[in-house]
């Protein structure tokens, strides 16, 4: 019995365990199978249509109106207004209709256009013409018309419709060459491989005589994964059934290129193609200005809340009374006498809810969302990050996480490719104990690459020599490199060299293309595959063919690849190359030690290391390892499991040939930008898969370690040595004694921990709380958080999001943010607060996936400390100024109450409660939060400590909004109280008239707008020339309005009771005394406080406002002299040596031999090396020697 299947029935069935991938049937051409085959079952596929818009035109009014009411604001407004017309309100509905409508019609607008730009996008792509094969005829249809099955002829540079199984190319060998950067950003060019069986077929009918079925896993939005099979019909014979992988798989929106045209079929169309499978909408993040500002709104609902039971109780306690039932002049009729008193009582109650409801700001969600939309232009404008090298500048994915860029506390980074420039350059291979470099200098001449080996060891004994030629063949043949010839790309001429067309290498990987290279360099040429057959050019001119038989492609839980191929002389040979530690556990014979000393001593100088093994197969092992092979790659259910289970059974047994080390230079000023971030107050952690040597010496290169960093290591190595509990107990008392020292002593020691993936899931297992000592993860954080900088090597994808999580939910909830290049890196990218992808080469998934993207690492400087810093400034005034305005805007009102018998008699005109928000105050604020910069750019780059001022969301803290509060009551107070003081048994009119209640509040109103403008104006320190226009020009218009409004008798009200009343205020000089005087005393106390806390306690930015003051504008563009100084201390960039008058030698500054060639010029030598020709470099064992005259000084 087969316990297997049972076990896998009953994990299905009881447990629930969903352990195989249901499967579709495609029927190529749409031909039914034979007779005598499976049954034909048609089955129904969407159509090739791509849908990228949300709304249609039916359903656009109704799915808009209730997305937006979904908002609480909108639906509180919403709420609002239908009591304004239900029950009798103080107010007209329009107060809250008008603003209402307003808001949501602008939001329809713009939702509409996007929409709209979606719809003419998706017809573009749907109306495109694909050429299809219809009995062995060609015809030409629409895209969206194209259905799962049709046979496809694809064209050179044209982009595939849908996903296809390749089938046949115009290629003899069977292939065709891919780009997919519109998929994953990769522009080099892929291979892909028609099925075997089927390539051969070279027109037309050949194509459509093809009799077969595709059976593959239904659609899935892994790019890089497909299983499935095709089994193929010959006449009565059986089928012959081929594997299908990703190999054959051509995806949507990937382009065809160097092939004339392919044929292919349809298994994956419309929605279900990978491609649209990616565009799901992410997560959304929210930032913690939002969180706060809908903190703040509850507190405001609540202060509604309160005013509004104030009044209904203090209404019934007046009318207790049978004199104060009602005032004379509003009598109430005999139905509502007659209606119960919890009916009139809820009534008023939410008629007090009407006309105190301005409180809350329906317009501020609209002026945050387009002062983040605009605001977000800012960044991707900013020439200064512009790639000249990659022709594109920042983007910007998400507007809503503009200001969070202004609180990150941590930073979680890549190593390759984001610190690194990921442009590899080989340096040198240690085969068998030996140490190889491709160009050494012989009396003062750059030798050439057979040289430079002969001169390594000029009669190398017959063992010796075989590993060399196995090692440089392994790396000639165990690849994915692709030989081009001379290719126009973007205009500009690849592989030109002297006028002649020659080849070059390209790649996905930049280490495989780098050790490529780096073997033609030392003799050993790659030329090409051509029929399966791989060709190198060794080091004696000779050709070698080997037959390429299996490549077991590299994955990032192996940590190698291997090829399996076939000599001449009918040898079987595996290569295998990958990291040291998935190496060296599979070695049983080889130089393990002396290769490893120098794995290690090359991880130190920062390179990155790669190990080379080998093993010879014989006949019977290579049939069992197709078996292997053959049977894991048929199978549709659990194949991944299946193939790492056959290549674990492969990769066995191996003899270790030697180790390669290739440099991967630090970016230009990443050192210099994670200086600034540590002066910034921001913790910056390095996630990595590298070896923990490579890694530690690009941290102390980038100035994450200093030389003064105390580590400590909370690695694999050192708790095997002592448990895993003694380690972290130990390193947190370390941390802790330091700590409790650094109150006494002025000089504080820096840590900088280093933890390795295999420790880290150690500590991270949720067991550890039971075996009772205590919970590993707090510990883990406590002393991280006493660590100035951590590095964690040996990372998986996985690990880099767990290790942002566990960041991001300790209790001090900081902000991360996450920046990365390569697709392993977008798990922490979606999981940080907020993530910035680099526009690198390993691929664009990062920048896809990202908030935003910028072309290097350098530009995160600019982006935090200046972009960063300006939009939290701005959206943080925002927020407190609507709320304050609001409050000097209705808190009157609620004074009011106390004088009219709480009879919701408005205070204010209904135009003014309408235009408040929407006209009067609105355009300052929203172009002061564009604009200003209370600061200049130049400052925030020179002091990277002013981004310490609004950490920690310290403008909208509770004490920050109840200052602002306090302020919005008192100015309130003030407006209110001043102006009733002043009418109090005074005459204002020159005929002794008194004003009446609507003069009141005009003369209320007219100094709110003119005191909430002008206290915006005194807080705003940028000025130009639009500010002015904004500011004054509100003002004017609020004037302009009045006089018009209460000046015209306009035909369409039925009432006017504005009519004059501001043209007879104004004409009073009592009243402009008065306005001119509360103007003064409300803004008063904010500019007494200010001045003070500049005196008495000033913040960093105010020093640095002070400062700007007193030195000459012209200084903030001089260049600090310490930027001027030449740099001493140890770099990992390479030293370029002057050879005559037009060549360079590049050699890096870390080895002994450019320490020596730099000594010798330095005293004199000169600086053209001809003078070192009585120099002479030897290379011996793990080592090199370095000859001068006189005697021998080994290095």
């Amino acid at each position: 019995m087969d316990f297997n299947l049972l076990r896998n029935i009953i994990s299905r069935y009881c447990t629930g365990e969903e352990i195989w991938v249901d499967s579709r049937t495609v029927y190529i051409g749409h031909k039914e199978p034979p007779p005598g085959a499976e049954a034909y079952i048609p089955q129904r596929y969407p159509d090739n249509r791509i849908v990228s818009s949300k709304y249609t035109f039916w359903n656009f009014i109704p799915k808009n109106l209730f997305e937006q009411f979904r908002r609480i604001a909108n639906f509180y407004f919403l709420l609002i207004f239908l009591v304004q017309l239900i029950i009798d309100t103080p107010t007209s509905p329009v107060t809250s209709g008008l603003p209402l409508f307003f808001v949501i019609t602008v939001t329809a607008i713009k939702q509409g256009y996007e929409d709209w730009l979606r719809h003419k996008a998706d017809c573009s792509i749907n109306e495109c013409p694909v050429d299809v094969v219809q009995q062995g005829n060609v015809a030409r249809t629409q895209s969206h018309k194209l259905r799962v099955g049709d046979i496809v002829i694809v064209r050179e540079d044209e982009t595939f419709p849908c996903d296809l199984i390749f089938l046949s190319s115009s290629r003899d060998d069977g292939t065709c060459y891919v780009t997919t950067t519109s998929l994953d950003g990769e522009s080099s060019h892929k291979t892909y491989y028609a099925v075997p069986d089927t390539m051969a077929f070279k027109t037309e009918q050949e194509v459509d005589s093809l009799h077969a079925t595709i059976e593959c896993e239904q659609p899935q939005p892994d790019l890089y994964k497909f299983v499935g099979r095709i089994n193929i019909y010959k006449d009565k014979e059986e089928p012959v059934s081929r594997t299908l992988g990703a190999e054959n798989l051509l995806l949507r929106g990937a382009t065809l290129k160097n092939t004339k045209h392919i044929y292919a079929v349809a298994v994956y169309t419309g929605m279900e193609t990978k491609m649209a499978l990616n565009y799901q909408s992410k997560s959304q993040k929210r930032s913690a200005v939002e969180k706060s500002m809908n903190a703040f709104l509850i507190v405001y609902l609540c202060i509604l809340i309160s005013k509004a039971l104030i009044n209904t109780v203090l209404k019934y306690a007046w009318q207790w009374l049978p004199d104060r039932d009602e005032p004379w002049y509003n009598h109430r009729t005999e139905n509502e006498r007659q209606r119960h008193v919890v009916i009139r009582a809820f009534t008023d109650f939410l008629a007090f809810m009407v006309l105190f409801n301005y409180i809350i700001p329906v317009s501020m969600y609209v002026t945050v969302e387009m002062q983040k939309f605009l605001g977000s232009y800012f960044i991707t404008w900013d020439e200064e990050m512009f790639d000249e090298e990659l022709g594109q500048g920042a983007q910007v994915n998400t507007s809503d996480l503009n200001e969070e860029l202004g609180q990150v506390e941590y930073v979680f980074t890549d190593k390759t490719g984001t610190l690194t420039e990921n442009n590899m350059e080989f340096i040198e291979c240690c085969v068998d104990g030996n140490v190889y470099i491709p160009h050494a200098i012989c009396n003062g001449q750059i030798l050439s690459a057979a040289s430079s080996i002969d001169m390594i060891d000029s009669s190398p004994g017959g063992y010796r020599r075989e590993y060399e030629d196995l090692f440089f063949r392994a790396l000639c043949l165990c690849h994915t490199v692709q030989v081009k010839e001379e290719e126009t790309v973007d205009g500009i001429k690849r592989g030109i060299h002297q006028g002649r067309p020659t080849s070059f290498y390209i790649s996905s990987s930049p280490d495989e293309v780098a050790l490529v290279e780096g073997m033609k360099r030392l003799g050993y040429t790659y030329l090409r595959l051509k029929d399966n057959y791989m060709e190198i050019l060794n080091k004696d001119d000779e050709i070698e063919r080997f037959e390429l038989l299996h490549v077991l492609n590299f994955d990032s839980v192996r940590r190698r690849m291997s090829v399996i191929v076939k000599s001449i002389s009918g040898e079987y040979l595996l290569f295998c190359k990958g990291a040291d530690s998935s190496i060296f556990p599979r070695v049983v014979s080889g130089k393990v030690e002396q290769v490893k000393a120098h794995v290690e001593q090359n991880a130190v100088e920062g390179l990155r290391t790669l190990c080379v093994a080998y093993r010879r197969l014989s006949e019977s092992e290579y049939l069992e390892a197709c078996h292997y092979l053959t049977e894991a790659k048929l199978a549709l259910q659990d194949r991944e499991h299946r193939l790492a289970q056959a290549y674990d059974v492969i990769e066995r047994d191996l003899v270790l040939l030697g180790a390669t080390a290739v440099e991967d230079r630090l970016q230009e000023k990443a050192a210099d930008t994670i200086e600034s971030l540590h002066k910034a107050g921001i913790k910056v952690w390095v996630l990595t898969g590298d070896k923990m040597e490579t890694a530690a010496a690009t941290c102390y290169a980038s100035k994450l370690f200093r030389r003064s960093t105390q580590i400590l290591e909370l690695t694999k190595k050192r708790t095997k040595e002592q448990s895993l509990h003694d380690v972290l107990f130990e390193l947190n008392r370390t941390v802790l004694r330091q700590r409790s020292m650094s109150g006494l002593s002025v000089d504080c020691l820096d840590f900088g921990l280093i933890i390795d993936g295999a420790t880290l899931s150690a500590v991270l297992k949720p067991s550890q709380e039971v075996s009772g000592h205590g919970n590993y993860r707090e510990i883990f954080l406590e002393i991280c958080r006493n660590c100035s900088a951590v590095l964690c090597c040996r990372m998986a994808p996985l690990q880099k999001a767990q290790i942002v999580k566990l960041i991001k939910s300790s209790k001090e909830h900081p902000i991360t943010l996450a920046i990365g290049d390569g697709a392993n890196d977008v798990s922490m990218i979606l999981e940080a607060h907020v993530g910035i992808g680099i526009m690198g080469k390993e691929g664009r998934q990062a920048a896809r996936n990202s908030d935003y993207a910028i072309p290097k690492f350098k530009h995160l400087k600019k982006m935090l400390l200046v972009h960063g810093h300006y939009y939290y400034i701005r959206i943080a005034e925002l927020v407190q100024y609507f709320f304050y305005k609001n409050v000097c805007f209705i808190f009157p009102q609620f004074l009011y109450q106390f004088f009219c018998g709480f009879s919701q008699q408005p205070l204010y005109d209904t135009a003014y409660l309408t235009l408040y928000n929407i006209s009067f105050t609105s355009l300052p604020i929203l172009l002061y939060s564009l604009v200003e910069q209370h600061v200049t750019i130049d400052a925030l780059k020179r002091d990277p400590s002013l981004y310490r001022d609004i950490a920690k969301n310290s403008l909208l803290r509770w004490p920050v909004f109840l200052y602002w509060t306090c302020l919005g009551v008192f100015d309130a107070v003030i407006f209110f109280f001043g102006a009733y003081f002043l009418f109090d048994n005074t005459t204002f009119t020159s005929n002794g008239q008194m004003f009446g209640n609507w003069t009141f509040g005009t003369l209320i109103f007219t100094v709110l707008v003119f005191t909430v403008t002008l206290k915006l104006a005194l807080d705003t320190r940028h000025w130009t020339w639009i500010n002015h226009f904004v500011i004054w020009g509100s003002l004017l218009f609020y004037v302009i309005f009045s006089l018009l409004w209460g000046g015209i008798i306009w035909p369409f009200l039925n009432y006017q009771r504005m009519y004059y009343v501001f043209m007879q205020m104004l004409s009073s000089g009592p009243a402009w005394l008065s306005i001119i005087l509360l103007i003064t005393v409300s803004l008063l106390p904010d500019v007494i406080k200010k001045v003070l806390c500049r005196a008495i306690c000033p913040t960093a930015t105010e020093r640095a406002q002070v400062q700007e003051k007193q030195l000459p504008s012209s200084m903030a563009e001089l260049t600090p002299l310490s930027f001027c100084q030449p740099y001493k201390g140890r770099s990992t960039d390479s030293t370029l040596l002057h050879l005559g008058a037009a060549e360079t030698l590049s050699l890096r500054s870390s080895s002994p031999l450019a320490q020596k060639l730099l000594t010798h010029l330095a005293e004199g030598g000169g600086s053209d090396l001809s003078s070192l020709s009585p120099y002479m470099l030897r290379l011996s064992g793990a080592g090199f020697a370095y000859y001068a005259p006189g005697p021998e000084t080994p290095v």
